[in-house]
């Protein structure tokens, strides 16, 4: 039977076809993030969302243009991300950026490209230069990634381009709610990075009792819940048997009742926010660290043949 969460698109502000539900690939190496997708998209996903702060985009480009040839589809099947590094932020760091990830990417355009975190000084330049690739074509679309609602309206003020999506953190745990009724009100997507919640939420015995009266897994639940909510879902996994299960959500829906018990466990409480990070502080001595992941095998994956 297909799966009609895979097939499944929104229409982005622009008018591009976004599919509601993907594969994400943080904290894995390039070995993993490779097989993932090979994996992800031989089982009908066709949304990757990757970063170059994830150390991976070398495995994640292997990763698609091997899938591609085994699953006989075409680039134009998938749909594509990756981010701006905060290292790389400002207009002309950010262009020069955009053609390496291309290449570790072993792509010719991407479809979606965000800003992956607002950072002080730099990330209305860093939008100007998006939107500068949108207009050539390089991008289907472009949007940002951790943006609250008064850093949303910088750009909007000097930019030419909405932001089509924004990547958040969502999930039971933190619902975003005023910022997601911002977003739905001017036409913004919402994505959801960590959509799961962890252990917090995927122990929660609200959530475990709703899981057992649909015969499903406590993960299908809460993305069937994010899913619900209108919320772009990307969740991460490295095994086959997961992937899979994570999009048989399509058989099954939430009722009022239980929709309104998982609103109700929602703490607005980020795991990690703006103000905890080193490059906002102007500390390199606290906050959380702002580097590129590193994996053994990235050296590997830039050169490694497609079969």
């Amino acid at each position: 039977m297909e799966n009609s969460i895979l097939q499944e698109t929104t229409t982005l502000a622009n008018g591009v076809e976004m599919p509601v539900f993907g594969l994400g690939v943080w904290k894995s190496s390039n070995a993993e993030a490779a097989k993932s997708v090979q994996t992800a998209i031989k089982n009908g996903y066709r949304l990757i969302d990757t970063a170059k702060q994830y150390g991976n985009q070398p495995g994640v480009g292997y990763g698609i243009q091997q899938a591609l040839k085994d699953n006989h589809l075409n680039r134009k099947d998938l749909f594509i991300t990756t981010k701006v590094f905060n290292g790389d932020q400002g207009y002309e760091k950010t262009l020069a950026a955009f053609e390496e990830q291309l290449k570790q990417l072993r792509l010719t355009y991407l479809d979606l490209l965000l800003i992956h975190w607002p950072v002080d000084g730099k990330y209305v330049d860093t939008w100007h230069a998006l939107e500068k690739l949108y207009h050539e074509g390089k991008v289907r679309a472009i949007g940002i990634s951790n943006f609250n609602e008064e850093k949303i309206q910088d750009l909007l003020a000097a930019g030419t381009v909405m932001p089509q999506v924004n990547q958040m953190e969502f999930n039971p745990l933190i619902q975003q709610t005023s910022l997601f009724q911002y977003m739905n009100g001017i036409g913004m997507a919402m994505e959801a990075w960590g959509p799961l919640g962890g252990g917090e939420a995927l122990s929660n015995p609200a959530v475990e009792k709703i899981a057992q009266a649909h015969g499903k897994s406590v993960a299908q639940v809460i993305l069937r819940f994010d899913y619900q909510m209108g919320a772009i879902t990307i969740p991460k996994s490295a095994h086959e048997e997961r992937i899979i299960a994570n999009s048989e959500i399509a058989d099954f829906a939430l009722t009022e009742a239980e929709v309104k018990a998982i609103k109700a466990l929602n703490q607005e409480k980020h795991s990690i926010w703006y103000p905890a990070f080193a490059w906002h502080k102007g500390s390199e001595t606290t906050g959380v660290k702002d580097t590129v992941s590193s994996w053994d095998d990235v050296d590997e994956y830039l050169n490694k043949a497609v079969q």
